[in-house]
């Protein structure tokens, strides 16, 4: 049975899973969901056995219903291949009580490439099914590392171009270099002044400017997101739970229908509502733990049913995170409101022109699965330094957040069960911060000094996405304020 997909905000605009990989965004500025989440339809035990790209193909099937099974191999074994470093794409590595899911084995080093390897082949696909003679324009806001990995993902490929646009003081040296650096003729990165929220804001009125849209459709464009606001980039995220799973199996550390508990540094929640899918698929997840950084806006909506970004803004180690308004939670928020389109819309109503929205009674009790938890800046530092001294195992800053927020969770609610950390960036893409909490002696070395100086206290090798940037030349070097981001865009496109 094929699933359609629908607005958060309106419940007629129906389109196919194509369509909505292709739209990114609904006209009606709410993000597409599917009718109903699928079952996972396979018994528990096979899991073990199957290898990345197979596990990708069960699961996306599901959700992905008009694209033929053919159709998905050929994107699964396109974006799942010797761009990671390792066959098993995302390893499961054990260390001092938990499961540290490795998504950062991709192309860019972090767990953005697990979804943005393949968007583009869906996206690709799509225009093709769904007869789209436009230029498609990707057209996205990055807090690091999505700028990146959708940079890599559609670098010249053809029929694309692709705008980002991040905040010019609010990413880690490495990761603003992996941006600038970028190579592609279809590529445009651009820092504004300003913070994560201010340009992820600034791209859905774009998004939502129809003057704007009649405008590039006459000259032959459309544009589309790889945020993980895009279903295209949220379905795949459902695989690696799915498949770190399988590999517990594998391991024999889990009994078939054994409950595990997940944790996930968020900030955009999108990581975290991917867990939440695979659990509604009947994946037997107990706890989802959503860490967040001192930008603590979801602990404190799960704390209290307030969802409120009117609060200090603090730059952190975890810039990734550094993040006020959770665009996913949209789509919690509309199944926890029945799936009440109109419902749904008068809260972002409310967050946008107040700043703030308050959940009923009724909708708290469909967090009960969730769990939140925070992580100050020491106490972020002492988790590198404590899990390395203890196991010899380096972790970046959002992996950080999220092991601390375990094992406190686990401290004070006596729950032992076994427990997969999403671990969602390389060591290398934070190194100052990282080595500064391992040796602070390090903290006047330069930034790659600081590099060669963790490839030697970790004994790992530093990436391929590291070692290319170290003498790249800048080739973005745009910096702009917030109310010009229109005109970079036409300019990009149109001159």
């Amino acid at each position: 049975m094929d699933i359609m997909y629908k607005s958060t905000r309106n419940a007629q605009n129906q389109v196919t899973a194509s369509r909505a990989v292709l739209n990114g965004l609904a006209e009606d500025g709410g993000l597409y969901v599917p009718e109903q989440i699928p079952a996972l339809d396979i018994p528990l035990s096979e899991l073990a056995d199957m290898t990345y790209q197979e596990t990708a193909l069960a699961v996306m099937k599901k959700f992905l219903t008009d694209y033929t099974e053919e159709e998905l191999r050929y994107c699964i074994s396109h974006a799942y291949d010797s761009k990671f470093d390792t066959e098993e794409i995302a390893p499961l590595r054990e260390a001092d009580g938990a499961y540290y899911l490795e998504l950062f084995h991709g192309s860019t080093i972090a767990f953005k490439d697990m979804a943005l390897s393949i968007l583009p082949y869906l996206m690709t696909t799509a225009a093709a099914k769904n007869q789209e003679k436009h230029e498609i324009v990707i057209l996205t806001a990055t807090s690091g590392d999505t700028g990146k990995a959708a940079l890599a993902g559609f670098a010249d490929v053809p029929g694309t171009r692709i705008i980002v646009f991040y905040p010019k003081n609010g990413v880690s040296p490495i990761q603003e270099r992996q941006m600038v650096t970028q190579k592609g003729k279809n590529t445009c990165v651009i820092g504004i002044r300003g913070n994560f929220d201010d340009a992820q804001t600034g791209v859905k009125k774009l998004f939502a400017d129809r003057e704007l849209k009649k405008e590039l459709d006459q000259k032959g464009f459309c544009f589309s997101s790889a945020n993980s606001i895009n279903i295209g980039r949220l379905v795949p995220q459902v695989v690696y739970y799915v498949y770190a799973y399988g590999r517990l199996l594998s391991m024999g550390k889990i009994a078939e229908g054994e409950k595990i508990n997940v944790v996930v540094p968020t900030g955009n929640f999108g990581n975290i509502l991917a867990a939440f899918y695979a659990k509604n698929m009947g994946l037997p997840i107990g706890r989802l733990i959503c860490a967040s950084n001192e930008n603590k806006v979801l602990f404190d909506f799960f704390e209290s049913g307030v969802y409120d970004r009117n609060r200090e803004f603090h730059l952190t180690s975890s810039p990734s995170m550094d993040i006020l308004i959770s665009s996913n939670l949209e789509r919690l928020i509309y199944r926890i409101a029945g799936e009440d389109a109109e419902k749904n819309a008068a809260f972002m109503e409310a967050l946008t022109k107040t700043g703030s929205y308050r959940i009923t009674e009724e909708m708290k009790t469909g967090l009960s699965d969730f769990v939140g938890g925070y992580a100050t800046e020491e106490q972020t530092a002492d988790e590198i330094r404590r899990l390395y001294e203890k196991e010899h195992y380096v972790i970046d800053t959002h992996t950080a957040v999220a092991s601390h927020v375990y094992h406190s969770y686990r401290q004070t609610s006596g729950d032992s069960a076994k427990s997969v950390i999403a671990s969602t960036a390389s060591p290398y893409k934070f190194a100052r911060s990282v080595m500064q909490a391992i040796d602070p002696s390090c903290a006047g070395l330069g930034d790659f000094e600081l590099i060669d100086r963790l490839s030697d206290t970790s004994g790992v090798k530093i990436p391929a996405a590291i070692e290319e940037i170290r003498t790249a030349s800048v080739l973005h070097d745009q910096v702009i304020e917030i109310n010009e981001m229109e005109a970079a865009v036409k300019r990009f496109l149109l001159s």
